[in-house]
């Protein structure tokens, strides 16, 4: 490449808005199997569903955020 060649545009490795539904169902995936555990379930079980809770928020928060 020479250094007149234009380089091209950098672009995002994920989009802000994929970044936040993603973020904010990490965050009720964690939340809700820490809260499981603490509520005296065994470690799979919370595992389990602080997985669910994570599928859950990411399918709400596609649909409600814009």
């Amino acid at each position: 490449m020479s250094p007149n060649d234009p380089s091209p545009p950098h672009r995002p490795l994920i989009e802000p808005r994929s970044m936040l539904i993603l973020l904010l169902g990490v965050l009720t995936g964690i939340s809700a199997g820490g809260l499981t555990y603490l509520g005296g379930q065994p470690w799979p079980i919370s595992v389990l569903a602080g997985g669910a809770a994570a599928a859950a928020a990411v399918r709400f928060f596609d649909t409600f955020v814009s």
